[in-house]
């Protein structure tokens, strides 16, 4: 028995012991009401409570079983859906199930507590929305409307709640806390307790009461066994699409993570190298194959679009789509800071309770964005430079595979001169003409192609000469824009 059928049995009998009455939690409901309106404020007034609420059907308004039908419960959950999804803002999915209270069978519609609070009727301002008071649905005050408000708001994604009312046996069912103590390289506790205690110290879940529990968003993201089973998340599992070429038309493999980020990493990172082309390396021996693509950067890369998506933005995830000639990653969200600046500015994310524990299980690094091992990596490679791009509502890296400089476009020379210079500023030193000739692999005698390359960046204004008032070309430095 799932937990919240498992409570809605516990308040219906509350409700209906020695004098019955019916609870803000739980209202009472002998059939379908033709009122459509009603049925909206009834969701709305529940949707709004912490942990949600029950309509029971197959009693009347004194609590006594009258019964139901199957044609009426399918009747009920269709239109009880309908309204869920199309007259409230924002949509709410509810739950269904037959239950069996003293034998006797009835339908239980369970609305769950919205993360994004006070759900009102749509097409209405958000006053427009409901709330349950002594048994009774009644419209919020707008006192309680701004309480709620500045509540909610208060409530990053990662603090919401993915699971609602779970016993302790279903938090150890739910969450992967197996893999939570090998990559803190912590004993695991011999008692269910001492599991429990844990997960709540890190804020994976929050106690409801002596039994119950809630799993929060990071809890499930980081550790879900089973992102499916989390309704509010389980779109935000990373995918991986291989495709035959170098375009979109034929994907011929896709793969949809299951388990949380921290418990699926290292999976994610090995299915990704295994997708990989790889080049084939003779040595005195042997024949070797290795990958046209640094892992580090592969991992750093993946790691950050984790860290960096929005999760507000609904129906999408993190994306890896890997072609003949190079790597996307797309995650959700816009960058918060300008991509130009990726390599030197301190990182903002929009999810620093996943940052902070995915640096602490060295899955990304500490001290910045990591942007910068990802250009000396792509640089050691000698692959072109990747290409940051702002989309509408998302974020993409392209990670390109190995192009000889002559099959560069002007592009992709200036991307990877500016880039050169950001990792040259950071180490501390200065681009000149022939630290651009070791990065492209160009002999020396053919120092003018270097000088082509800084004088194309110089002109798109994205290197600055490091001393604009010496007449010497042969001893020149340049810096990025912004330093």
């Amino acid at each position: 028995m799932k937990s919240w059928e498992k409570r809605c049995l516990e308040l219906l009998n509350k409700s209906l012991d020695s004098v019955p009455t019916e609870l803000n939690e739980l209202d009472w409901k002998e059939n379908l009401s033709p009122n459509t309106q009603r049925l909206s404020q009834h969701i709305s007034a529940f949707s709004n409570l912490d942990n949600g609420g029950f309509m029971v059907f197959g009693f009347n308004d004194s609590g006594k079983y009258t019964g139901i039908g199957s044609d009426e419960c399918k009747e009920i959950i269709k239109k009880i859906g309908n309204i869920s999804r199309e007259s409230l803002q924002p949509p709410i999915i509810i739950k269904h199930s037959i239950l069996e209270y003293k034998k006797q069978s009835f339908l239980a519609v369970y609305v769950p507590s919205s993360q994004f609070r006070p759900v009102h009727m749509r097409g209405k301002d958000i006053y427009h929305c409901y709330t349950r008071s002594a048994g009774q649905t009644r419209k919020m005050t707008r006192q309680e409307v701004a309480t709620m408000i500045s509540k909610t708001a208060n409530i990053n994604f990662e603090s919401g709640l993915a699971k609602h009312n779970c016993t302790k046996e279903e938090i150890i069912r739910f969450l992967d806390f197996d893999n939570y103590f090998r990559l803190l390289k912590q004993p695991l506790p011999e008692s269910k307790d001492g599991i429990i205690h844990k997960m709540k110290d890190e804020k994976f879940i929050i106690q409801n009461s002596d039994d119950y529990y809630s799993i929060t968003n990071l809890g499930a993201l980081l550790f879900a066994k089973n992102l499916n089973e989390f309704d509010r998340i389980n779109r935000k599992a990373v995918r991986v699409i291989v495709y035959d070429g170098i375009n979109k038309l034929n994907a011929k493999l896709e793969q949809t993570g299951k388990k949380g980020y921290a418990s699926a990493f290292e999976g994610l990172i090995n299915f990704i190298i295994s997708q990989l082309p790889t080049n084939e390396t003779i040595t005195k021996i042997f024949r070797e194959e290795s990958k046209i693509y640094p892992e580090v950067a592969i991992r750093e890369l993946v790691a950050n679009a984790i860290i960096h998506q929005d999760f507000t933005i609904t129906g999408t995830s993190v994306m890896i789509e890997i072609f003949n000639n190079r790597i996307e990653i797309t995650n959700p969200g816009t960058p918060l800071i300008d991509i130009h600046r990726f390599i030197d500015a301190a990182p903002q994310s929009r999810n620093e309770a996943i940052a902070s524990f995915l640096r602490r299980i060295k899955i990304c690094e500490e001290r910045g964005s990591g942007v910068d091992r990802v250009i000396f990596n792509v640089e050691l490679y000698q692959l072109p430079a990747p290409e940051f791009i702002r989309e509408e509502n998302a974020t993409k890296v392209i990670l390109y595979s190995y192009k000889e400089l002559s099959k560069m476009s002007k592009e992709d020379r200036i991307r990877a001169c500016y880039q050169h210079a950001c990792l040259k500023y950071v180490q501390r030193e200065q681009m000149t003409n022939k630290s651009i000739r070791e990065r492209f692999k160009i002999s020396d005698k053919n120092y003018p192609m270097a000088s082509r390359i800084i004088k194309d960046a110089l002109i798109s204004k994205l290197i600055i000469d490091a001393d604009p008032k010496s007449k010497s070309r042969k001893h020149a430095a340049y810096l990025p824009f912004w330093a």
